[in-house]
């Protein structure tokens, strides 16, 4: 699944009239660039939530063929926030067998492999209910999201060492989600209970990585790029 539907009040003006993901990043939209990655794996299908201008996004990339994937497009009237968004979007995702699903938020660019960190990531997760992809502390986070040693993810705490970001990048068992009501519910408050309660891991990512929430992040990583 990717999220795509959020408003994009941080990448204004530049989303009045574009939805966030079909921002372009070299010419190309920044969701083509997670299309693509996923192209490489094994998965073929595709959900993608979309709220603010959500027309233009399947106007954009229409059925998936392009690249030899389908894709599932699940319009939130009201917006939902992530994790109500993907509890909707499981009507689509979920056969009945609690096997784990990607999650990648829209608005992030990474030059990562995914069908090696999703073969990483899966045995990880065999007695947990999700994998994070977490990444080296950006400078617009710098405390970052959670403390990880290697085996075991816990919330911040007093010390600064082994803090990671988390990337929005994760596998999920759909019964993660399972037991939501439908409607707006956000997923951080799920994943620190979860992080209390031990039933989520993580898996560092090693490759470049950038929230692309700003403008000017926007510009920086172009130029980055094209370097």
């Amino acid at each position: 699944m990717i999220l795509a539907a959020g408003l994009g009040k941080r990448m204004q003006p530049l989303t009045n009239n574009c939805p966030k993901p079909l921002l372009k990043l070299k010419n190309k939209p920044l969701i083509e660039y997670h299309l693509e990655a996923i192209a490489a794996t094994t998965i073929q299908d595709v959900v993608i939530n979309t709220h603010w201008l959500g027309d233009m996004i399947p106007a954009a990339l229409g059925d998936g063929s392009r690249w030899q994937l389908t894709l599932h497009y699940s319009h939130e009237d009201a917006l939902l926030e992530t994790a109500g968004g993907i509890r909707e979007a499981l009507t689509t995702l979920d056969e009945g067998n609690d096997q784990p699903f990607l999650v990648i938020n829209g608005d992030i660019y990474c030059s990562l492999n995914l069908s090696e960190w999703v073969s990483q990531a899966l045995p990880r997760i065999e007695n947990k209910q999700a994998v994070l992809g977490i990444v080296t502390n950006p400078t617009h986070n710098p405390e970052g999201d959670f403390v990880f040693d290697g085996q075991q993810l816990n919330l911040k705490q007093d010390s600064n060492e082994n803090r990671y970001t988390y990337s929005g990048i994760g596998l999920y068992r759909p019964s993660f989600f399972n037991a939501l009501p439908f409607g707006r519910c956000a997923l951080a408050p799920l994943l620190f209970d979860a992080i209390a309660r031990q039933s989520i891991t993580a898996s560092i990512i090693h490759a470049p990585w950038t929230d692309v929430g700003t403008p000017e992040r926007l510009q920086l990583l172009s130029t980055q790029l094209s370097d």
